[in-house]
């Protein structure tokens, strides 16, 4: 993967479950400063030079070069790829060394290279490239059936070789079930990197429709850190908009789960093409309403006008026509929460998540 944080948000419980059933397990990631964590968890690690989101060809080159070099040194047994660019480099590094080791690609969301309909020069040759890496020992990880089936029309991989592993899970233990607080303001919540794609401005713009109706009687916070992606949205932007009260930006925060306890709703109308968004995995686990797009990887959250409601991509004025039917009816919330709950247990335990890995390592 990228960057080490990651692992420690999105795939410890299998990094630990494969530590104890006895593989050594080595991360190899940028440091973005959670070195220590992962060492705790007797992970080996080493640091990738990598630019998460970077275009520029020589860094990339150098990723690959670095990545042709460790594995001919390392000669693994297991190779789990997890991320665009690291099934990307990863896989054509272990094909010029000819390795062979097993390997794992996890995709897990393709991003702003195909967020759109039409596929881009860049992202055909992406495609194209993966293709000629993946041979016949690799296998693929599926979050949802829309990637799926475009691995599957550019011929990158054959049903045989698809694994299908909705979303990376939660731990139903930490992420509890708590009725939606009876409590005022109402408090919508929207949790993700502050990134263009992931609808943080589409948020603000059916917030301030709201604005006349509601403010004093909801708040919208925005929970989330600065990114480096290319479409980022800026510090500046986030602060001419957020008034700190009726619409707040919260930065990074390390306490989701008790926040999602305080709030009443969850919206997330990101346009990102997303693998299953974890946002939305633990929104469900605590029993919230979801409001979400109808895109790639958020509508696999929301059973439309059960748990929530699935909205059109980029369109602030039915995203605010939803948040207003579930701010009025305090009822409806708490029976959409319900059902969040009930989705959870079905459908996103990450005791599922860690088995269906382990059978894949040890296969």
């Amino acid at each position: 993967m990228s960057e080490e944080f990651f692992l420690l948000t999105h795939r410890k419980e299998i990094a630990v479950e494969a530590v104890r059933q006895g593989f050594e397990v080595t991360l190899v990631a940028k440091n973005t400063g959670r070195r220590a964590e992962v060492e705790a968890l007797g992970i080996r690690m080493i640091d990738m030079p990598v630019n998460p989101t970077g275009m520029n060809l020589r860094q990339e080159l150098k990723t690959l070069c670095f990545l042709r070099r460790l594995y001919r040194r390392e000669q693994p047994d297991v190779i789990h790829h997890i991320g665009l660019k690291s099934v990307l480099w990863g896989g054509l590094a272990a094909r010029t060394v000819r390795l062979k080791a097993k390997i794992i690609n996890a995709i897990a969301g393709l991003g702003i290279t195909f967020s759109e309909d039409k596929l881009s020069f860049v992202a055909r040759g992406i495609l194209y490239a993966i293709r000629f890496s993946a041979g016949k020992r690799v296998r693929f990880i599926f979050q949802n059936h829309q990637d799926e089936e475009l691995f599957l029309k550019h011929k990158v991989t054959t049903p045989e070789r698809s694994v299908f592993i909705k979303g990376s899970g939660v731990d139903l233990n930490v992420f509890t079930y708590t009725p939606v607080p009876d409590t005022t303001p109402v408090k919508i919540i929207f949790t993700a990197r502050m990134v263009e794609e992931k609808g943080v401005r589409v948020l603000v713009e059916a917030a301030e429709i709201l604005r006349n109706e509601y403010e004093g009687r909801v708040e919208f916070l925005l929970c989330g850190g600065l990114s480096n992606n290319p479409k980022a949205i800026s510090r500046q932007w986030l602060e001419e908009h957020c008034d700190g009260r009726y619409i707040q930006w919260l930065g990074h925060r390390g306490d989701i789960r008790e926040l999602l306890g305080q709030c009443h709703i969850v919206a997330f109308p990101s346009y990102y093409r997303e693998g299953v968004p974890k946002s939305l995995i633990e929104a469900c686990a605590a029993g919230r309403p979801i409001v979400t797009c109808d895109s790639v990887g958020c509508r696999d959250t929301v059973d439309d006008g059960r748990n929530g409601y699935l909205v059109p991509i980029k369109n602030c004025e039915i995203l605010a026509e939803k948040l207003r039917i579930i701010i009025d009816d305090k009822d409806l919330r708490a029976r959409m929460g319900q059902c969040s709950r009930k989705k959870a247990e079905a459908e996103f335990s990450v005791t599922d998540v860690v088995r269906k890995h382990m059978e894949l390592y040890n296969s």
